[in-house]
């Protein structure tokens, strides 16, 4: 039997039209003109002898003959989608993309790599530096790093460290002549921000410390940076248990006093539910928690 079927590139430009209902678009993710977008549209139009859109007001819509052909093309183009994705990962070789936020990638994952590249010589891992915390698990990336608190629909998502906050300073502040022996004497000193002053905000009303300003100091858009101002000396950072845990074993942070407050959030490695087992992204997802589990048995950040 001679299946009939309609050109797949057609098919393509329309699932695309259909799915942003919108010819520009579809041609910006298809990496094509507009023009090409309407030529393929229009030579499936043809194939199937009926209108698959119309334009009312400059907007474009589907007819009631193309929007029930876009939901099922729709199931269809999702279960090509998946069933490729599960057969790449199923390779143990090739490459793994990872996205994740640039401080964790910086000051955590990236140092611990040639360990991971010394187990699987034959897995080339692709870094995908974000900004933002979630949302990045795309059709291009195998698995990625959220900070969050694990309640994300539709992945796999493994808890990393257990996390906490203490104040953190370069040994330099200890030589002034500003003491650092209370958490009072926070009140003589630079506070230095990450994103907002919600963090110090916090940390102070939890240990109920008094006279301390956290209205005041620089803030910086990455962990990062924070983290580099307080090794030059620049003021008092809340050091994250998991990030500056390389600074202090160095010496160039030191942690002045004992009080942490445990984090609501977390890391997580997360990857979709189908493909946790699989291939590459098993080996990573392996070695990524056997590394953090060694880890979590010292919880201080001596």
């Amino acid at each position: 039997m001679i299946r009939r079927l309609p050109p797949l590139n057609a098919l393509k430009a329309f699932e695309a039209a259909a799915r942003h209902l919108s010819f520009t678009r579809a041609a910006e993710e298809l990496f094509v003109t507009q023009a090409a977008v309407s030529h393929q549209i229009k030579s499936l139009e043809d194939f199937l002898s009926m209108k698959l859109f119309v334009r009312k007001r400059r907007a474009l819509f589907l007819t009631e003959e193309g929007q029930v052909y876009y939901l099922a093309l729709k199931d269809i183009f999702q279960s090509l989608s998946d069933a490729t994705e599960r057969l790449l990962a199923k390779g143990d070789t090739g490459a793994i993309t990872v996205a994740l936020q640039t401080s964790f990638a910086i000051q955590w994952l990236v140092p611990r790599l040639n360990q991971f590249s010394a187990m699987h010589p034959d897995i080339d891992v692709r870094i995908q530096a974000v900004d933002k915390n979630e949302g990045f698990l795309t059709d291009d990336v195998d698995v990625a790093i959220y900070f969050g608190r694990g309640h994300w629909e539709g992945v796999k998502a493994d808890k990393l460290h257990t996390e906490y906050l203490t104040p953190v300073c370069s040994p330099i502040l200890f030589q002034g002549d500003k003491p650092l022996n209370t958490l009072d004497d926070l009140a003589e000193h630079t506070l230095l921000h990450h994103s907002s002053r919600d963090a110090w905000l916090d940390w102070i009303k939890h240990f109920d410390v008094k006279g301390v300003n956290v209205d005041h100091g620089p803030i910086f858009s990455h962990s990062t940076l924070v983290q580099q101002a307080a090794t030059l000396g620049q003021g008092i950072a809340l050091g994250h248990s998991v990030l500056a845990r390389a600074e202090i074993q160095a010496g160039r942070l030191i942690c002045p006093f004992e009080e942490k407050l445990v984090t609501q959030d977390a890391y997580y490695l997360v990857c979709h539910q189908s493909q946790a087992d699989l291939g590459k992204i098993a080996a990573f997802r392996a070695w990524l928690i056997s590394q953090v589990q060694a880890e979590q048995d010292d919880q201080d950040f001596s």
